[in-house]
């Protein structure tokens, strides 16, 4: 198939390669780009463990911080692996979303051990912290990173899309979903996502592409990357 993947670029390379080695076409075109906050040494005091919510957090802690003996919980696989690529000693996955990471953490940590450490975005959102606040424990927020979204598709995806040259579109998150939603409604081309398959991560992704006529919008059966693959066949 003619695939176009949407992650920020690092992450796009990764999944770019995994779908050439397995038949497909890319096409990588980032709707969002990461930009890491620089900043002084993450302070670790009273930290038991840090609370990752995406690779990017990762390598945005990895970089403002040379300590890897803090335990780390992930919110899935690809975090987790990102975060053991990056040299962190005891990782642990949620194998889910905020909820299940949310819930592992009252099974991982004890309220009176400390605070966790939440490795977080710009445009996070709270109900992570406000669950486990909710459940006795103290949660400090490190902004280390933003999320900057495209005005607009580039060229060559209009390109593609207009010849009818992809076949699907991979969503990785609700925002991006919403981001290429609004931008092939700004182009004068959602009537080329017909010939498209729009796989996403989750089910609120989907959502956000509400009124755009796919040929069919198919969601993982897990918000893990393998998972979203797996819709390709």
């Amino acid at each position: 198939m003619r695939v176009l993947v949407t992650r920020p670029r690092d992450d796009a390379e990764e999944t770019a390669a995994k779908l050439r080695a397995r038949g497909h076409a890319v096409l990588i075109a980032p709707l969002i780009e990461i930009r890491f906050v620089d900043g002084p040494e993450v302070p670790f005091g009273g930290v038991q463990a840090i609370l990752a919510t995406s690779s990017n957090g990762v390598h945005a802690l990895a970089r403002r911080t040379s300590r890897r003996d803090v335990p780390l919980f992930a919110v899935g696989a690809q975090t987790a692996r990102a975060a053991r690529n990056s040299g962190f000693a005891t990782v642990k996955s949620a194998d889910g979303d905020a909820r299940a990471l949310a819930a592992a953490t009252v099974n991982w940590a004890k309220p009176n051990a400390g605070a966790l450490l939440h490795a977080a975005g710009a445009e996070r959102k709270g109900a992570l912290a406000e669950s486990l606040r909710a459940a006795g424990f103290e949660v400090r927020t490190e902004v280390l990173y933003d999320a900057i979204g495209v005005n607009e598709l580039s060229t060559n995806v209009l390109i593609a899309l207009t010849a009818g040259n992809l076949d699907a579109v991979l969503l990785f998150s609700p925002r991006s979903a919403r981001i290429f939603s609004d931008c092939v409604v700004k182009a004068d081309v959602a009537d080329r996502c017909a010939a498209l398959e729009a796989l996403c991560i989750s089910a609120v992704a989907a959502d956000n592409l509400s009124g755009l006529p796919f040929r069919a919008v198919r969601v993982a059966k897990r918000p893990d990357q393998e998972a979203l693959l797996a819709l390709l066949g």
